[in-house]
């Protein structure tokens, strides 16, 4: 996650230098935003002149860290609001470092995780006001996005919390194992059939194809599979579309479910698979050869590929290594024209 600072004041700045360190320390991107005459004495980058725009173009993709008055992030947001969904995650701390408050997309976004732990490194105080974070009650976005989960459903899912929030008990059942210590209000089902004796139940299963909606039942799909592709050079989006969509059709997953993108180094550059992955928001990691021969057993070998790249399965080779040692291959390699694909899965832990 990359985080931008905005700070407006010297004493806000200096507040800043110290967010941006432990930030930092904790592993996120942070660049810092101020006026223009403090610009030099601490080395940060200065507000562009249309806000509004500027904001707007950060809107969804950054995590927004205001170090001010309340007052002015809301304004300077305010255009841009959407849904907690889409939002970007939105925090406020004053000048001195007292308080910092999560102000949107405090679960999905994390906002309310960022002022948690920038609270306790800066001996600051978290000022939370979401129901479930208040009354410590089972928040299911807050577990399905710890769990690398997929929300499918918004609305049912504000429902679960209401049920909640009013000391109803949900059922939760799972084909994974699930770890730790269960709130009083969530209880585990031993079968789907368990479910329906909740006023609303969360399902861990497979992949979408798999399912069947209900009306009282929140689906909660894993977000674990890797899609390895090989492709002939100068390929284009469109072609990676449709092998995918191949792909999809065989096994009954949605790109939603798709957590990475995996090919040989040589094709970290192709035109065709980077557009793909960005248009997907997905990320696309690429293996030199050597690791990729490092698989010791694939479904098919090809000559002609071993010639080109330095290893004879590139697709099924780079699904199995990055979904793990404890992953396991869905698709062998399939030849969809000009593109080769395989698809596997990193294995799910379930934690309370």
């Amino acid at each position: 996650m990359e985080i931008v600072i905005l700070s407006f004041t010297d004493a806000g700045c200096q507040m800043a230098c110290k967010v941006r360190e432990n930030f930092i320390q904790s592993g996120y991107r942070v660049k810092v935003y101020t006026l223009t005459r403090f610009c030099r004495l601490y080395g940060f980058h200065a507000f562009p002149e249309d806000k509004k725009s500027w904001i707007g173009s950060l809107w969804g993709e950054k995590a927004l860290f205001f170090i001010g008055a309340a007052g002015i992030a809301v304004r300077m947001i305010a255009p841009h609001v959407k849904d907690k969904f889409t939002d970007s995650p939105v925090l406020v701390m004053d000048e001195k470092g007292s308080y910092v408050i999560p102000l949107l997309s405090g679960h999905v976004g994390g906002a309310v995780e960022l002022a948690k732990e920038i609270a306790e490194k800066i001996n600051a105080q978290a000022v939370l006001t979401t129901a479930t974070d208040v009354e410590q009650k089972f928040a299911v976005d807050v577990f399905a996005k710890s769990n690398g989960l997929i929300l499918t459903d918004r609305k049912k899912a504000k429902e679960i919390s209401a049920v909640v929030l009013d000391g109803n008990k949900i059922g939760l059942y799972s084909v994974f194992p699930v770890e730790g210590k269960f709130p009083e209000e969530l209880k585990l089902c031993e079968t789907e059939e368990f479910l329906r004796n909740y006023p609303y139940g969360i399902r861990i299963t497979g992949r979408s194809g798999e399912r069947r909606e209900e009306e009282t039942i929140l689906d909660l799909p894993p977000k674990n599979l890797v899609l390895g592709i090989g492709c002939r050079k100068g390929i284009s989006e469109e072609e990676i579309q449709s092998a995918v969509n191949e792909a999809k059709k065989i096994l009954g997953f949605t790109e939603k479910e798709v957590i990475e993108i995996d090919s040989i180094d040589l094709k970290k550059e192709e035109e065709g698979l980077l557009s793909y992955a960005a248009k997907w928001k997905l990320p696309f990691y690429t293996f030199s050869a050597e690791e990729l021969g490092k698989v010791k057993c694939v479904s098919s070998h090809s000559e002609f590929v071993r010639k080109v790249t330095g290893v004879d399965n590139v697709c099924e080779r780079a699904a199995i290594l990055a979904a793990g040692e404890d992953g396991r291959l869905l698709m062998p390699k399939q030849c969809m024209n000009r593109v080769t694909i395989a698809v596997a899965e990193k294995k799910v832990r379930i934690r309370i």
